[in-house]
């Protein structure tokens, strides 16, 4: 199988292009780069319950994120706006950059 350079990484502002949280920004929180998948903070979230424990004795109902396609996302530069990124050499290192703007994302 390829290795994929993926251009998202955690850490990174995105915002949901497609499906019912389409509009919706947050922060990645995990890669899972096996499946091309991201876990964004406050989106795609789905209900567990709890069983009884005692920690919780009256069980309880838990929203979680859930990852979703990278392909739905689009990825937030540092003045707000969509972007999509490159990758160019600065100081003898490979660095990711807004095509937009041109700033350098990585720190």
């Amino acid at each position: 199988m390829d290795k994929v350079k993926y251009k998202i990484k955690r850490g990174d502002t995105v915002e949901v292009i497609t499906g019912n949280d389409s509009g919706k920004r947050g922060e990645v929180l995990s890669v899972v780069r096996d499946k091309g998948r991201v876990v964004v903070q406050g989106v795609n979230l789905v209900k567990n319950t709890l069983p009884k424990s005692q920690e919780r004795p009256s069980g309880g109902i838990v929203k979680n994120e859930v990852a979703i396609h990278m392909s739905n996302v689009v990825l937030i530069d540092k003045s707000g706006n969509r972007t999509k990124v490159g990758r160019k050499i600065d100081n003898g290192k490979l660095k990711r950059y807004s095509k937009k703007s041109g700033t350098i994302l990585d720190k």
